[in-house]
């Protein structure tokens, strides 16, 4: 040992002494217990918030001069488009109204182009076609794309770059903000692009979709019969599950991080996370996008970016664009624009193949700046500061066991305690919020924090404190170790919570997971302060270490709490439309209790810094108590409110006829069948004006009916059927319009396989249920072959869900049955039909019972008609 080390040691050793003397005087007093961790809850409403909800100053048309994005234009597009009202795939307002106004639109970008610099081509295509999707296939004709080609006339390039969104609708909603927002961004970055004197080297393609809500049908038309499609070698995909806000990229590639750092380099205002695209690639998120049209069916990389902020209003009626903020419109378009232009430019455009190197780490800390990486360089990094930490704590203990004149293996037997005590308190801090959340829902008390975020602070964030804070007090309270300081024991714990969130790091990492960059953040900055504190000897004098810990949990805090917020933000809206079967408190909590520890686990434990530190745990206790009282026992804890934070009442008026092999109807009945969209399903409804007297489940037909015996009307109807439910009409629905099933022909193929020809006409969405009897095989027919040779899993039969867009022709097809003893005189096909009316309002009896809910109900109910036929 040099004479420098036994100096530092004396000196700690002799700082020891005197700290040992005035410790319990030393600890500050303990009404500053409660103020410490108050602290941190206002730092994160003083820097967190203000920074998530920032926005750029609205450029107004004063500006127009000077070649950048106007957001006052793209307000007024807007207003424009979504005054149009509800885009529905097939109606006139999508299929006329809005594509001629995005074609005027055009029309005049195209007046103003720069006709020295650039090339502007404008296509509008009807598409066909068919592809599997969740349990159907989704089929559709005559879908209607408008795809513009800006090429620059100096550029060669026979690759391009894409850009898409969309401007249909889901039913009921203007869509100002899914994704009517994104469609006049996009125009406005045509303009600039069209009419500023610029080099680029690749032309671009600004796809206009009409309809992805459809199950992103026109994409995957473009995608797959467009001319420009297969030149096409890099995507930007602009969507919506929110309206106003920043946008955020939450998906890329996938295996092109080259794009990542073009974000990197371009984007003025970044806002993404790799949290975010495994969390949405993992089917947590009840949407899906473009994007996936564009990976999957013609193998093009890209960003994804969508709008996040007040998904209450996602596809419903209040989607309007009075809620979409100025600059929020500048926000994006900066970000568009930017990135654009820099990705028009980028070489890596004429071979990506040779560019495609696996995926990438990526982040913004507070939008202020963006952080990038590949995932090989992330994994050593996890690794390696993973195991920095661990040689930093054996030094830490080495320097408690020398100065405190002790053994080492004293310290290390001290330091399994605390780390048992430790673990106990991590978990704990995990579970007690899905405790809470498991309890409340189990009372039917399901997103009671659904119109009051700040619910979430006491039900969730104040247990997992609780949770982190509990058991190491108690071994603060009880321990009787004098041969190794307070200060020390307290140390111990942080290295102990270092410890555990190093080998969360690396088994995370070696899972595979790029998310587990959030554990090595607070790591990093712990393993920062604990060198300093070992390098000016504050590691050994009392609680002076701690001043440094707490200046180096700064940014990791502001951090943790950032990230889970956003996901907060994402999805607590989404718990309201995921299906009465998904428990969303559960992730709600999880997300809690995850931000909690990441943001807190170090600095918990400094609460036995002060004196009476129980007293702090008291006040945790307290604020969850008042928590669940409001949330359990008051107004505060109803989810609903009208227009902010509505409840999604989702039904249909059903009309079903059920024929039998030899012609006849065998029944015919009326109701309404409900889809709740959430956990708490009809109750918050009971009380009120409706009568949903004689309301029951559905679960017997299901049983005894091919899917159910009733029109579902998408995938999402289909997945949630078991917890669907039906209320009985005494008066026949009137349906808008008949849909017809004829059977054209019934022709012998050979002495075992028939085939039977069918025309279908009826309104703009359709679904078809085909289930062939057990002695008989489906062995051809007119749909997609694929579907047929991997059908939904049992007892779901085939489902062609068919969708028309501008052309109204009826769909033909046939089906060959194939069965061993030629017997085809008996019933060997269940076929059902289901036609839906969904811009009719039904009937006067279907008005009155929708006039009849509460003012918190967001409907979406149309007439639908199903027929059951045995062949």
């Amino acid at each position: 040992m040099s004479d420098k080390d036994k100096l530092i040691l004396a000196e700690s050793a002799e700082a020891l002494k005197n700290v040992d003397k005035t410790e319990s005087n030393s600890k500050v007093p303990w009404y500053f217990a409660s103020g410490f961790l108050l602290f941190w809850g206002l730092l994160f409403f003083a820097v967190v918030l203000p920074f998530f909800n920032k926005l750029p100053t609205p450029l107004t048309m004063e500006d127009a001069k000077k070649n950048v994005f106007i957001s006052e234009r793209a307000y007024n597009n807007l207003y424009t488009l979504s005054n149009i009202g509800n885009k529905l795939i097939g109606s006139k307002e999508n299929e006329v109204d809005a594509v001629n106004f995005i074609l005027s639109d055009l029309a005049q970008i195209k007046e103003a182009l720069l006709e020295d610099f650039f090339d502007m081509e404008i296509d509008v295509s009807q598409v066909s076609g068919a592809f599997p999707y969740k349990t159907m296939l989704n089929m559709y004709q005559g879908v209607q794309n408008i795809a513009v080609k800006l090429s620059p006339k100096a550029s060669s390039s026979e690759t391009y770059l894409l850009v898409n969104s969309h401007f249909d609708s889901k039913p009921y909603t203007a869509s100002a903000g899914d994704a009517g927002f994104m469609i006049v961004t996009m125009l406005e970055v045509l303009r600039v692009i069209a009419t500023t004197p610029q080099a680029l080297e690749h032309p671009i393609v600004f796809l206009f979709n009409g309809a992805e809500e459809s199950a992103m049908q026109a994409s995957h038309g473009f995608i797959m019969q467009h001319k420009w499609a297969a030149k096409c070698r890099a995507v930007v995909n602009l969507d919506a599950a929110g309206s106003g806000g920043r946008e955020v990229l939450f998906q890329t590639g996938p295996s092109h991080p080259w794009l990542v750092n073009y974000y990197k380099n371009y984007v003025k205002h970044p806002f993404a996370t790799t949290m975010a695209e495994e969390i949405f690639q993992s089917g947590i998120i009840p949407s899906d996008t473009d994007f996936r049209q564009f990976n999957i069916y013609g193998n093009i990389p890209g960003l994804d970016m969508a709008q996040i902020s007040n998904g209450f209003v996602y596809h419903t009626k209040y989607d309007l664009i009075d809620v979409i903020p100025r600059g929020a419109f500048q926000n994006t378009g900066d970000n568009v624009l930017s990135l654009v232009r820099g990705l028009a430019n980028a070489t890596e455009l004429h071979d990506t193949d040779a560019y495609k190197t696996g995926h990438a780490v990526f982040f913004d800390f507070l939008g202020l700046y963006f952080v990038h990486y590949p995932e090989a360089t992330g994994k050593s990094i996890n690794i390696a500061v993973a195991a920095a930490v661990l040689v930093f704590v054996f030094i830490s203990m080495w320097r408690m066991s020398a100065v405190s004149n002790v053994s080492i293996c004293h310290v290390v037997r001290w330091f399994i305690l605390v780390l048992i005590i430790q673990i106990i308190s991590f978990v704990l801090g995990l579970v007690l919020p899905a405790v809470v959340a498991y309890g409340m829902d189990t009372l039917g008390l399901s997103l009671t924090y659904y119109s009051t975020p700040l619910l979430v602070i006491g039900l969730y964030v104040c247990p997992s404190l609780i949770g982190l804070s509990l058991p190491i007090t108690l071994y603060y309270s009880l321990q009787r170790n004098d041969k190794i300081s307070n200060a020390y024991h307290l140390q111990l714990a942080l290295h102990c919570q270092a410890l555990i969130l190093a080998l969360l790091a690396v088994g995370l990492t070696l899972y595979g997971l790029r998310s587990a960059y959030i554990f090595v953040i607070p790591l990093a900055f712990y393993m920062l302060s604990l060198g300093i504190n070992l390098l000016t000897t504050l590691h050994d004098r009392g609680y002076a270490w701690a001043g440094v810990l707490k200046v180096s949990q700064v940014i990791p805090f502001l951090y943790s709490s950032y990230l889970i917020y956003t996901f907060v933000v994402v999805l607590t809206p989404m718990g309201a439309r995921a299906g009465s079967a998904s428990n969303r408190d559960l992730y709600i909590a999880v997300l809690a209790a995850v931000g909690t520890v990441l943001s807190f686990g170090f600095l918990v434990p400094l609460i036995n810094a002060f004196r009476k530190p129980c007293f702090v745990v008291l006040s945790l206790c307290v604020v969850t108590a008042i928590a669940l009282y409001l949330a359990s026992s008051t107004q505060i804890g109803f989810p609903y409110r009208p227009k902010t934070n509505g409840q999604r009442v989702a039904y249909l008026q059903v009309r079903n006829k059920f024929y039998e092999y030899d012609g006849t109807l065998s029944k015919d009945q009326s109701g309404y069948l409900f889809n709740f969209q959430d956990r708490r399903e009809e109750k918050p409804l009971l009380g009120t004006k409706v009568n949903l007297t004689g309301l029951e489940s559905i679960l017997t037909s299901c049983e005894t009916y091919m899917m159910c015996g009733m029109p579902l009307y998408d995938y999402r109807f289909v997945q949630n059927r078991l917890q669907s439910k039906w209320l009985q009409r005494t008066e026949d629905v009137e349906i808008p319009e008949e849909t017809t099933l004829t059977k054209i022909s019934k022709t012998t193929i050979n002495e075992t396989t028939v085939r039977l020809e069918f025309n279908l006409t009826g309104p703009t969405h359709m679904s078809l249920f085909i289930k062939a009897y057990e002695d008989v095989t489906i062995s051809a027919w007119s749909f997609l072959p694929s579907y047929l040779a991997q059908p939904p899993a049992a007892p779901l039969p085939y489902h062609i869900y068919f969708t028309n867009g501008i052309d109204r022709s009826p769909l033909s097809f046939y089906v060959e049955l194939t069965k061993t003893d030629g017997d085809f005189d008996v019933p060997v096909l269940q076929l059902g039909v289901s036609g839906h009316y969904i811009q009719s309002p039904g009937d006067a009896q279907a008005v009155k019972f929708a006039s009849s809910f509460p003012s918190f109900a967001i409907l979406a109910q149309w007439p639908a008609l199903y027929k059951r036929y045995i062949f």
